[in-house]
């Protein structure tokens, strides 16, 4: 039993080392889980210097796998698995057992054992959905046609996962009896597939939209940690791990009308405990391993970034796709991240691969995580030379986006449909202009959709929710919420995403307004001084005071207020 200093210790050194690797990696414009992974190394029992325990830091990180599992089922779109037709399950499925057998030639060509070697195969045949998103959005490609087939193409590895995860675990533990117990392992997971699912799925979004009607968001976080959590912990009882758990509950809930809320919400915690899994998947790294025996790390890079990256890109040409969109699918895909690492933490656990074998493949991970980006920029040119040189002709293109808000450019974007928000989106459906609502009463976010409007439930202040509503795309963001927190954390996102988007927001302190506008927003309207104004107008039209004179009136009243919000208008005369 560890004590809670000790605990405590670990915890701080662990966040600590993660936060420096972290800004380092960010400054010198490498992905954040290569520097989670250096943290690890240096305070992990290889290197020399404070040393922490590696079974304390794994210990907080099983909380992370099962957080960041289940927001990665949480992305698994099955829409976009059904759009992308054969490609995503015959084209994905092939590319994971030609690179599985690659990597296990591979590694019995340089002295591996079998288990090793068949390990070494199914860590490079997955690919990082986490990346793969990263890449896309920072260069405005998730919604294009190589954007849809590589994250339906991943959604189809992740899910292949589970199986692949159940194999290796019966391999590794099986005698004489492999096959009985290989199909024991498989039937538990089915058994646990067909009995939790679709009770997940019927009981799930039910809670879910119940406690979102609260409109507490700590409940709701608190809410959505205790599913992801339990599920990881009943899945155990199939002879199944906490991550493939706590990810079919991703999945599964994934599918309801709150997924990008929960999404949303899960996401800060997700971050800190994932961050702490890869320091302890750090930790066990030999450095000086792949330093002495470079050759192991040489090929699993090639069997990541060439092999798999060739691969994909002629499954994805056999089955009729442009040029230019099975090279960009496949650099896409030529890298491997939190479910390698997953598979490799697995392998090392079950006792079938070595301490040497894991650090020298991991090395090579890491590696293909840091030229993933560079390769995508450098493919580009090719991609775009094959477009004007050879053409597409007739091949297969994706079919039309199912989500019909991705399709939208120029909307409008209403945070809350309240007393104030129902009034303007009112004004923008009598125009015919087009616009999304985000609103967190679940009722009222069915009503609007039952009447053809985009609508997206949950809270406006959440990125996904926003990315979700087409930001980077809109015309004006109308923040119609009275929470001046969720405003700046909305507004100070929006500039970001797209710093040319017209906000207008209400707010009910002058104070509040002049911070607002100095964060570039466009309109903000003090609803008590605008509710005066107006009052002040009507009552002198009462007295006989022409349009225009009582116009000038409330102009010269609203100058000075906001001039000074404290002037006492009385001593200075009407």
């Amino acid at each position: 039993m560890v004590s809670e200093p000790h605990l405590l210790v670990n915890l701080v050194l662990a966040v600590g080392a993660a936060a420096v690797s972290a800004f380092i990696a960010l400054r010198l414009r490498q992905s954040v889980l290569i520097g989670y992974l250096v943290a690890g190394v240096i305070i992990g029992p290889y290197s020399p210097g404070f040393v922490g325990n590696v079974d304390v830091v794994q210990q907080l990180a099983e909380i992370g796998v099962v957080l960041l599992m289940f927001s990665v089922g949480l992305e698994v779109s099955f829409k976009d698995l059904l759009r992308s037709g054969p490609v995503a399950f015959v084209g994905a499925n092939l590319q994971v057992a030609i690179i599985i057998g690659l990597g296990y030639l591979v590694g019995t060509a340089i002295g591996w054992s079998p288990m090793e070697a068949l390990f070494l195969g199914a860590v490079a045949s997955n690919s990082s959905s986490i990346l793969v998103i990263k890449i896309l959005s920072e260069r405005g490609e998730l919604d294009t046609q190589h954007g849809h087939l590589a994250l339906a193409w991943l959604a189809v590895q992740d899910l292949g996962t589970v199986l692949l995860v159940v194999v290796l675990s019966a391999l590794s533990s099986s005698g004489s009896e492999m096959t009985h117990d290989i199909m024991w392992a498989i039937g538990k997971a089915a058994l646990f597939l067909g009995v939790a699912g679709p009770l997940a799925a019927v009981v799930f979004p039910r809670v879910f939209e119940r406690v979102a009607e609260l409109r507490n968001r700590e409940l709701f976080i608190l809410t959505v940690t205790l599913v992801a959590l339990g599920a990881a912990y009943a899945s155990t009882f199939f002879g199944l791990s906490l991550a493939l758990g706590a990810f079919i509950a991703g999945v599964v809930v994934g599918e309801s009308d709150l997924s990008h809320q929960i999404l949303g919400d899960v996401v800060p915690i997700r971050d800190v405990f994932a961050g702490l899994f890869f320091v302890s998947v750090g930790m066990l790294v030999n450095p000086a391993a792949a330093v002495q025996n470079p050759l192991p790390v040489i090929l699993t890079v090639l069997l990541v970034v060439v092999a798999k990256g060739v691969v994909s890109t002629i499954i994805a040409l056999l089955f009729g796709y442009p040029g230019h969109t099975a090279i960009r699918t496949g650099v896409s895909l030529a890298q491997s991240a939190e479910f390698s690492f997953l598979l490799a933490s697995l392998g090392l656990g079950l006792g079938v691969v070595s301490s040497s074998a894991f650090s020298l493949t991991m090395a090579g991970i890491v590696i293909t995580i840091a030229l993933s980006p560079y390769l995508h920029d450098a493919v580009s040119p090719l991609a775009r030379r094959w477009v004007r040189g050879i053409g597409d002709g007739a091949l297969a293109k994706l079919p039309p986006p199912v989500d019909p808000i991705k399709e939208l450019r120029g909307h409008a974007i209403i945070c809350g449909y309240g007393r104030v928000g129902r009034i303007v989106a009112g004004a923008l459906s009598l125009r015919g202009l087009t616009f999304v609502v985000i609103g967190v009463d679940p009722r009222l976010v069915r009503r609007l959709r039952e009447r053809g409007i985009h609508a997206l439930l949950g809270n406006a202040s959440n990125p996904v929710l926003l990315d979700r509503a087409g930001l980077a795309r809109a015309r004006v963001l109308v923040v119609a919420i009275p929470d001046a927190l969720e405003v700046r954390q909305i507004v100070e996102y929006a500039r970001r995403v797209n710093p040319v988007l017209d906000v207008v927001v209400r707010t009910h302190s002058l104070t509040e307004r002049d911070f607002l506008l100095d964060r570039g927003v466009g309109e903000v309207v003090v609803g008590e001084l605008e509710l005066a104004l107006e009052m002040t107008r009507h009552t002198l039209h009462r007295f006989g005071v022409g349009t225009l004179e009582a116009q000038r009136s409330v102009q010269g009243l609203r100058r000075r207020i906001e001039m000074d919000p404290h002037v006492e208008i009385l001593e200075g005369g009407a």
